[in-house]
């Protein structure tokens, strides 16, 4: 407990899944967090439920990650609400299945804005109060299918490869600048969330068929104890790493 204390942190997505799993994570360690989703509804209650278990540790703001405005207003809500950022975790996600040959344009846009340029955007915004606070943690979601050929996520590597590439960038960048700001990405294997879910379904496969794989089926809580980890000052010497968290799944 209170590996997290006197820590705020923003969590993009964080009404469902791996968000939710790391909103939870954060608070039973002390944490203060700002949530933010494009749903309203479930980010709300989930604020709810957590300032129930701790009065003040949570606040809920909806946030098109697209959005670079609305990126400076819940930078700005931090800042006024718990006194700054100390945790960033770029979070959000979109999946879109489809084929190189047969993904559109507008689906290749679509999923690389809320992955790519809501990272980029995140980092952007985060940094020059990340800075002001005396540093802290970026923490970008890639996934496993930054290193794996997946055609049926064709737009969803690609975008996901740019966070892979981005987090090296911007941790490098914080380095040299003397920031004392860490980014590392973090690129999970098959975990059972909403999204995977929705995605088996679309592709007529089920749960059962992951659990069944050598390297079978993690847990939102997988996840969110390496969120846990890289946000806190246990990990600061990991920089720019990207770190798998699959079973093995990427080198079989």
């Amino acid at each position: 407990m209170n590996r997290l204390a006197d820590k705020v942190a923003l969590i993009t997505g964080a009404a469902s899944g791996l968000g939710r799993a790391d909103a939870e994570a954060m608070v039973r360690e002390g944490a203060r967090v700002l949530l933010t989703d494009v749903n309203e509804a479930a980010g709300g209650q989930l604020a709810a439920e957590l300032n129930a278990i701790r009065p003040g540790c949570a606040a809920f703001m909806t946030h098109d990650v697209r959005d670079e405005n609305r990126w400076g207003q819940v930078i700005e809500e931090c800042a006024a609400r718990f006194g700054g950022l100390h945790v960033l975790v770029n979070n959000a996600g979109v999946v879109v299945i489809a084929t190189p040959e047969t993904t559109t344009l507008e689906q290749f846009r679509f999923a690389n804005a809320v992955m790519s340029e809501g990272v980029f955007l995140g980092c952007k915004s985060a940094i020059p109060l990340l800075r002001s606070c005396g540093g802290g943690s970026i923490i970008n979601m890639s996934s496993v299918a930054s290193h794996i050929g997946y055609p049926v996520f064709f737009a969803y590597s690609a975008a996901k490869g740019a966070v892979r590439a981005m987090t090296k960038a911007i941790a490098v960048h914080c380095q040299m600048n003397k920031y004392a700001i860490r980014c590392n990405s973090i690129h999970a294997g098959a975990i059972e969330t909403p999204m995977v879910q929705q995605a088996n379904a679309e592709l007529g496969l089920k749960m059962q068929d992951y659990e069944a794989a050598p390297w079978g089926l993690g847990k939102p809580q997988d996840v969110a104890n390496l969120v846990v980890y890289l946000a806190s000052d246990e990990s600061r010497f990991v920089n720019g790493a990207e770190i798998l968290i699959d079973n093995a799944l990427t080198v079989q």
